[in-house]
């Protein structure tokens, strides 16, 4: 399976979740963004996670061509939200490098995490947010898929949209956001050989809704497992992917770049 023929020009595509904020990469965004777009990487959404993480990433989309912002509080973080935390991120939501809220979510996998009480609080905060600024959400959810479906669907999300980011759920519980109006987004596991239940579920989600990630510097795709995730490896889940789904390289970019950009409100 080719990944990048440079006899034959392979078609944009977008990384609509990855975290050139992280320490892994900050001390060289530019290397990171430029290595991206040799491999016609052209847009990406660099995503935050806390009040350093939110900043860096307004200030990466503010310098590079192609990158946007989102800004939130993921849920292991969220036992340090303060109130006035909601005023910042309301004065970086106006701003118009930022398109969304997030990474969001629950996760009840880590047991250091807050309790499952403290980050519904801050989840339903931020999801008040979205729908003040009509801004899709971006979701994370680990061992809570039933209280994250619960929790979205009781704030009517279908009002302002967003992404199921990473998502490892089975074909039910897709089949249960995509009802909420959401969209579906797989990373580097969905290239994994292991990856069963992954592989099914990417086969039952609608095309129209269907996005790609590499959420760097984690959960690098195959062949290039055990590696530092980067930006550039999205092409390598958008190729397993396609063939996955019998398609083309190009067709599927097109796509779920076409889908990028009608989720997040993103004129060409």
């Amino acid at each position: 399976m080719a990944i990048y023929d440079p006899t034959k020009r392979p078609a944009d595509s977008f990384d609509t979740h990855t975290h050139l904020n992280d320490e892994a990469f900050w001390h060289d965004v530019a290397a990171y963004w430029a290595r991206a777009r040799e491999y016609r990487v052209v847009e990406m959404n660099v995503v935050g996670y806390d009040t350093i993480g939110n900043q860096r990433a307004i200030e990466i989309a503010h310098e590079f061509e192609g990158v946007n912002a989102i800004v939130g509080w993921q849920p292991g973080e969220s036992g340090d939200f303060k109130p006035e935390d909601i005023a910042t991120l309301r004065e970086q939501l106006a701003d118009p490098a930022v398109v969304g809220v997030g990474e969001m979510g629950l996760d009840y996998y880590w047991e250091e995490n807050p309790t499952p009480d403290v980050q519904k609080a801050v989840f339903k905060q931020q999801l008040d947010l979205a729908r003040e600024f009509h801004k899709p959400v971006t979701i994370h959810t680990r061992e809570a898929t039933a209280d994250t479906y619960d929790v979205l669907k009781d704030a009517n999300v279908a009002e302002f949209g967003g992404v199921m980011h990473s998502f490892t759920g089975t074909a039910d519980e897709a089949k249960q956001f995509l009802d909420l109006g959401m969209y579906i987004s797989f990373s580097g596991i969905a290239t994994f050989k292991n990856a069963k239940d992954v592989h099914e579920t990417l086969q039952s989600v609608p095309l129209d809704r269907l996005l790609v990630e590499t959420d760097a510097p984690y959960l690098a795709p195959t062949p290039m497992r055990g590696k530092q995730n980067e930006p550039m490896f999205v092409r390598y889940t958008i190729a397993n992917i396609a063939e996955q789904l019998g398609m083309s390289y190009n067709d599927l970019a097109a796509i779920t770049t076409e889908n990028a950009h009608r989720l997040w409100h993103l004129d060409k």
